[in-house]
């Protein structure tokens, strides 16, 4: 039975994840909320064979968790998964050497296919993540995004206030409203509920 371990900053994504993983018969599954404890599982007693990394998790640093993960464990195989990165990130992360690029957006059944091709000794990557001409007008809209405003939206389409998501992601409470008001803009949407229905539409969290 493989062993699994996904590190998830977002509580609802990660339990999310973790109980329909836990569902498929050959998978169990750990869970940790960030890159240290993810680190400190690895160290444990307990052999992994998949450490999932979200990319906008607490101390990730970009791609530089990535590298640490693979570089402290060289014997367990790393994949990314996030909801927010671009190409130009995923490509990276393959570049140096991650074993899987695993986008939010996928359906359950193909997250779980992904999961068993990297477990396979494949490296897997979505074969139109990557390229362009598959972009709509709209999903170009969303590349205009910084980093910073892709998890603003991401927490609007939780349905979390100012206050909260200010909370979340430890920032003033006046940036998160410059955030939501870039975000309104670039999108060309009237409030932060289109904003959150056109970011479900296009599956992006």
């Amino acid at each position: 039975m493989p062993n699994i371990l996904l590190a998830d900053d977002h509580g609802l994504v990660r339990d999310t994840i973790s109980a329909y993983l836990g569902t498929i018969d050959d998978f169990h599954v750990t869970s940790v909320s960030n890159l240290d404890a993810a680190l400190k599982e690895l160290s444990g007693l307990t052999s992994f064979d998949l450490l999932i990394l979200d990319y906008q998790m607490h101390g990730m640093n970009g791609l530089e968790g990535l590298e640490r993960a693979m570089k402290e464990h060289s014997n367990v195989k790393v994949a990314l998964m996030s909801g927010i990165a671009n190409r130009d990130v995923a490509n990276m992360a393959m570049s140096r050497g991650a074993d899987g690029f695993i986008p939010k957006s996928l359906t359950a059944a193909s997250t779980v296919n992904a999961i068993r091709f990297i477990l396979s000794g494949e490296r897997y990557f979505p074969f139109d993540f990557g390229n362009a001409q598959n972009e709509t007008p709209r999903d170009r809209v969303f590349s205009e995004l910084s980093e910073r405003e892709m998890q603003t939206l991401e927490q609007l389409c939780i349905g979390l206030s100012n206050k909260e998501i200010a909370r979340v992601l430890n920032i003033q409470e006046v940036t998160v409203k410059l955030h939501v008001k870039n975000v309104l803009a670039k999108l060309k949407v009237a409030n932060r509920t289109q904003a959150a229905l056109m970011a479900k539409e296009r599956h992006l969290f």
